[in-house]
Order: C-alpha cells, then structure tokens, then sequence
C-alpha cells in the first residue's frame, strides 16, 4: 500500500492524472457546490473567477478527503471518502484559521 507521510508523496498523489480525473469528477457530482456549507444552510459555488495578480483561476472549491489521506491511504481514491468544499471550509477543517488583521489606520482611506 502507499504511503503518503511526506509532502512530496502527497505532491505526486495529487499532481496525478488519476486523481486530477476523479477530483472533477466529484466536484461535478456535489455540483460544484461547498458541501460543508450545504450542511449549514449557505450557499457557495465555485465562481470561475481570474486572479491578475496570480495570473490563474481563483481557487474556489477543493475536494476534500473526509478521512484524511496520510492515515488512510487506502481510502485516497474513494469516492465515499471524497467532498467538495470551499476553500474557507477546507481550511477550518484542517486547522487553519485565519483572522483577519483590524485597519491601523482609524480615518478613512483616500
């Protein structure tokens, strides 16, 4: 069985036509909706909006593996353990919480 412990095991797991295949397939399945947010009654959809400054498409969507891929390798390709969610969602999942940083300037911009 694989093992995906290391950042460049999960680099090639995910650089592959294989899961880059069944990734869009699960994002057309959940119909390119957030399931997280589903659950809590909100909608979010992925937008196909363009960074200039990344000069790419805005990541807006993720497919997300429910039991995580380094502690169930077995599980990487399984649609049961695949769902589509935001990239707010995925991050809170995963811990990474971002708070945004208060203005330092109290008068108005100009």
């Amino acid at each position: 069985m694989k093992e995906y412990k290391t950042i460049e095991q999960k680099r090639k797991f995910y650089d592959g036509q294989e899961w880059k295949k069944l990734r869009e397939h699960i994002k057309k399945r959940d119909n390119h909706e957030c399931q997280e947010c589903k659950r809590q009654g909100r909608v979010k959809i992925d937008m196909n909006e363009y960074s200039e400054k990344a000069k790419r498409k805005k990541i807006a969507l993720v497919v997300h593996h429910i039991k995580e891929l380094e502690h169930h390798p077995e599980l990487a390709l399984d649609e049961d353990n695949l769902e589509t969610v935001c990239v707010d969602c995925h991050n809170h999942e995963h811990g990474r919480v971002f708070e945004k940083k208060e203005n330092k300037w109290e008068d108005e911009r100009w």
